[in-house]
């Protein structure tokens, strides 16, 4: 066994494989695999070996179809068979809220090009003879759907990566994984030790017991799933081709054909985790014992979906561990606060997912970052508040919605509320109606009176229509308050904080007492983050930016750590409210003996507020005449008591999220990880106008430059919508004279403005006022019109002045 390599991957599944093989695809050969025992030994051996496109997240979707068509490519190289049956596959909708689904994901699929179709009952009946169509009203049909040889794909990998001169070492148990001074990890096995400059904790089952040898905790579960392998069936055997698969959400079941029969799993209510104290090292090619009886709902109401079923006699059962996040997707990339430390863990869908997972984590590691944005599936979108308690709860949740309808608005409720600002019970008092973004509750709008204290989810307008339109009147016509806590907050400190900043941010850095807007990029030029930079003094800074990208923001910032500077996040520890409306600088002056008059549009001052020296911010989301309100979190409530006592003289009103998002469209301003991800650069986006190519060298410098010397070729346009009931959420097709040009990346509905509105990419050379498009929203293509001027405040008068 070989004692130094490169790469040293934990875990011999199909995902360890995977990314085995991607690495030597991208170049590293000096690369091992250990694996405790045999290949596939804990979820691989014993899975359906389904596979799919389908994913609410276009970017894993888009993964899901790299996967898909690797297999082959993989079967050319090796000369191993995959066992692959592309017999594509269908997805019932027996309700029309799960067809309106269905419709969005088709609109998703155009600009992806995935070739997947909406099909009608009897259309389904024709491809999928042994489903009974009584209450479907259609189905979205995928020809890439089908299943293969779990056991025989896993080897494949496992080939082409040797082919390539990487080694794997079976019957090797890892012991111990030590950091080391250089940045590189001690393996310590049973069978001596491996120095190694990267790790890669792919441990399947055992990735949280992986994951503890190295200090850290990763947000996994496994979870018990049962199918069932039916005997001969004539309705199968005597077919001319293979059975397709059927996924038929609302039995909570998936089909397919298997040998001359059928196989048919379920994710079941009755939803049971496995191992919740830990994984034994003992466990591995053994099924847990059948229980039908947790499945009986599932089976019966399979019976009438599929009749066949019920004189079809049970040859095998299959019931073993999966794992889960949360949320259900994978837990992949560098891991926050550990270097050189990699996550390929929670693949529940190994085999739709395995190929994908590889390539993102080889292009991470030997390219520095992965191709698209990989949000969706990054270790880093779950912080360091989370803990096993909430863990458990929120993956039983994900297996007993894995096919629910996926809903836009949706705030899911298990294990809610955790956690909360000191203005929780307030707020609640107040009819808030509560979302959670990373965990923290927030209101997403205020119901009054005898409105219900819930929204409704839905892919149309909602019964927070009315109350959202409210709080807009509120914040446009007088003053509105909203907590900041949901921002991320950095403070950058010392004598190098300014040359830091200028390194790691694309655009000018404020003077003392002055707030700049700021891309960060990647070094290939892609945003990773924008941020509000205020310079307190020369050397202490307040950076803002997204609340949920936390993590992902401090592991770059840590990576990029410079002597002089020290860089805290401080999001929980400063928090406070922002103001907004024509009467927010009145409402400001009552409050504090500073002259509110003297600040202008981008300053930043401290002043007493009440008790309190607060950080107060001339700028708002909102668009409009606003401040942030910054304190520490010990003094928030004191501070929320001295500015509502003072706004009742000015009609101060709260308002939530859904205003805020319908507000900022007013300004046509984006949204991170709607218009700003890392998929987009600043010229596609029009964050160009904040960037500094002129200052010196930064972080993503050459290939901005590069790319503003070329032009882009598609930009970010706002469009109004003849929308009737129902708004863009996001990844709507835009068409112009019959072919899909462009996407859209997130809308709603201005209640100022009155108009339905869309943000969305068309090619640079379409990019003008006046442009009329269609955009296909739930299989319907509503004309649309591109504009230019905001909806309120074109001129910024109000906002600036």
């Amino acid at each position: 066994m070989k004692t130094h390599v490169r790469v040293c991957v934990i875990g011999g599944g199909v995902v360890g494989c995977s990314v085995l093989y991607h690495l030597t695809k991208l170049g590293w050969t000096d690369v091992m695999l250990v694996e405790r025992s045999e290949l596939t030994s804990g979820s691989t051996w014993h899975a359906a070996g389904g596979f799919h496109t389908l994913n609410g997240d276009t970017n894993m979707a888009a993964l899901q179809g790299y996967t898909i068509r690797l297999y082959r490519e993989l079967e050319e190289l090796t000369g191993m068979s995959c066992g692959l049956h592309h017999v594509g596959g269908v997805t019932l909708a027996d309700t029309p809220e799960r067809f309106d689904m269905l419709k969005a994901e088709r609109a998703k699929h155009r600009f992806m090009g995935l070739e997947t179709e909406i099909l009608g009952p009897q259309e389904i009946k024709a491809i999928a003879p042994v489903t009974n169509i009584d209450g479907v009203l259609g189905g979205l049909y995928d020809p890439l759907d089908g299943h293969l040889d779990p056991s025989g794909t896993t080897h494949a990998y496992a080939r082409a990566a040797r082919m390539a001169g990487a080694e794997i070492e079976l019957h090797t148990r890892v012991r111990e994984t030590n950091p080391r001074a250089d940045g590189g990890w001690d393996v310590v096995t049973d069978k001596g030790t491996i120095r190694a400059e990267h790790v890669v904790n792919a441990g399947g089952l055992w990735a949280r017991e992986v994951a503890a040898m190295a200090g850290c905790y990763l947000p996994l579960h496994p979870m018990e799933h049962q199918y069932l392998v039916t005997e001969d069936l004539p309705e199968i055997h005597e077919r001319d081709s293979e059975h397709p698969h059927v996924m038929d959400p609302g039995g909570e079941s998936y089909l397919r054909q298997e040998g001359r029969g059928l196989c048919i799993g379920f994710y079941e209510q009755n939803a049971q985790p496995w191992a919740v104290d830990g994984t034994s090292w003992n466990f591995g090619h053994e099924l847990l014992p059948d229980n039908l009886d947790k499945i009986a709902d599932s089976i019966e109401f399979a019976y009438r979906r599929y009749p066949v079923l019920e004189r079809a006699g049970v040859k095998t059962v299959i019931h073993g561990p999966f794992t889960f996040a949360p949320d259900g997707n994978p837990l992949v990339g560098p891991v926050p606060g550990l270097r050189n430390y990699w996550s390929a863990c929670g693949v529940m869908a190994g085999f739709s997912q395995g190929g994908g997972v590889g390539l993102t984590l080889a292009q991470w590691m030997v390219e520095g970052e992965p191709e698209r944005d990989v949000m969706a599936m990054d270790v880093a979108r779950f912080g360091r508040w989370i803990t096993p308690g909430y863990t458990l709860p929120k993956v039983v949740e994900n297996y007993q919605t894995r096919f629910s309808v996926v809903y836009p608005n949706e705030e899911l409720p298990a294990a809610r509320p955790f956690r909360r600002t000191p203005m929780y019970d307030v707020f609640d008092t107040m009819g808030a109606v509560w979302g959670q973004q990373y965990g923290l509750e927030v209101p997403n709008y205020f119901a009054a009176g005898d409105e219900p204290r819930y929204e409704t989810p839905s892919f149309r307008r909602s019964n927070a229509f009315e109350a959202t339109a409210r709080e807009v009147r509120a914040v446009r016509g007088g003053v509105g308050i909203n907590e900041v806590q949901n921002f991320g907050k950095y403070a950058v400190t010392g004598p190098g904080a300014r040359d830091w900043l200028d390194r790691i941010m694309a655009g000018r850095i404020p003077k003392p007492g002055r707030i700049s807007l700021t891309p960060m990029l990647s070094e290939k030029g892609r945003i990773i983050g924008d941020f509000t930079i205020s310079c307190l003094c020369e050397e202490h800074f307040q950076i803002t930016g997204s609340y949920g990208a936390q993590d992902f923001h401090m592991r770059w910032f840590d990576a990029h750590a410079a002597d002089g500077v020290r860089v805290e996040n401080i999001s929980d520890r400063r928090t406070g409210f922002q103001i907004a409306g024509p009467r927010a600088r009145d409402l400001l002056q009552s409050v504090t003996r500073a002259d509110v008059s003297a600040m202008r549009f981008m300053d930043v001052r401290q002043m007493t507020i009440g008790l309190s020296t607060a950080i107060v911010q001339r700028v708002s989301y909102t668009g409009d005449l606003g401040y942030e309100i910054y304190v520490d979190a010990m003094e928030h409530r004191a501070l929320w008591d001295m500015l509502w006592g003072g706004g009742q003289a000015h009609g101060l009103r709260p308002f939530g999220m859904r205003a805020m998002m319908s507000l900022r469209l007013d300004k046509f301003f984006g949204s991170w990880m709607r218009e700003f991800s890392p998929d987009y650069t600043p010229l596609e986006t029009g964050l160009d106008r904040f960037m500094q190519l002129d200052k010196g060298d930064f972080i993503g410098r050459a290939a901005a430059k590069a790319e503003a010397e070329r032009g882009a070729t598609r930009k970010l346009c706002a469009f109004v919508v003849e929308a009737t009931d129902t708004d863009v959420n996001a990844y709507e097709p835009i068409w112009l004279e019959g072919e899909v040009v462009g996407f859209c990346t997130s809308g709603g509905f201005s209640h100022h403005a009155g108009l339905s509105v869309a943000l969305g990419f068309v090619p640079a050379e379409h990019a003008r006022e006046g442009l009329a498009v269609e955009i296909e929203i739930l299989g319907e293509r509503v004309p649309a019109r591109l504009v230019t001027e905001p909806l309120f405040d074109a001129d910024g008068a109000r906002m600036r002045g």
